[in-house]
């Protein structure tokens, strides 16, 4: 019987080995398997939701400060100021204003607007010295220093500044002065004086010659 004992071992052997091999396949099927997709998709999810959180933010930023800049334009306002010219130099002048206008240009906050009359030098002396304040403008443009002179010497208050020359021609040294009164307030008078210094910049200097005039250079 002992011998049969030992004879029964190569069997138990060849179960264990049986089962070991089972074993081995399953672990090698197991070891074959594809990674999951769903953890990828979430993560793929997270990404794009982040960056389209930073996109509108970023073109919400965007809106915000073209708003706020618009808002800062004009931040004390509007207004505009009236320009007396001869009619001789009124081309040039209107189209200087028209690019300042389109520049929105901004004097002490306010985006001011620059309006040209053709008006003859006799008739703008007359009514600034009748004192009438309709329609005043802020700033005059005759033909000649003479009318000037006129209006220095019965209402000297109504000059905000002394004449100085934006270009010459056969009639005359086409002087610009400031006016100043009740219906000028300050804001009027500062953009009229800029606007003089607009009217002398280079890029305006076309405008003067193609109508037969030597533009100033200051």
């Amino acid at each position: 019987m002992g011998r049969h004992s030992i004879v029964d071992h190569p069997a138990v052997e060849r179960s264990d080995a049986l089962t070991s091999t089972g074993t081995h396949r399953a672990i090698g099927k197991a070891t074959r398997r594809g990674v999951a997709a769903w953890p990828i998709a979430s993560v793929v999810l997270v990404v794009l939701l982040v960056l389209g959180w930073f996109g509108w933010n970023w073109a919400d930023g965007v809106v915000q400060n073209r708003a706020q800049a618009q808002a800062a334009d004009c931040q004390e306002g509007e207004t505009s100021i009236q320009v007396a010219v001869a009619p001789s130099i009124e081309q040039p002048v209107t189209r200087a204003a028209q690019t300042w206008n389109e520049n929105r240009t901004v004097v002490h906050g306010y985006c001011v607007d620059v309006d040209v009359k053709a008006v003859a030098a006799q008739q703008v002396l007359d009514s600034l010295l009748a004192g009438s304040p309709a329609g005043m403008p802020a700033a005059w443009i005759p033909e000649s220093s003479s009318s000037i002179d006129q209006l220095s010497k019965q209402r000297p208050g109504l000059l905000g500044s002394s004449g100085r020359s934006v270009a010459s021609g056969a009639a005359g040294d086409y002087p610009y002065v400031t006016l100043a009164g009740e219906q000028v307030d300050d804001v009027q008078q500062r953009a009229a004086q800029s606007f003089r210094a607009f009217l002398v910049a280079p890029a305006q200097r076309t405008g003067f010659s193609d109508v037969g005039l030597t533009p100033a250079t200051r």
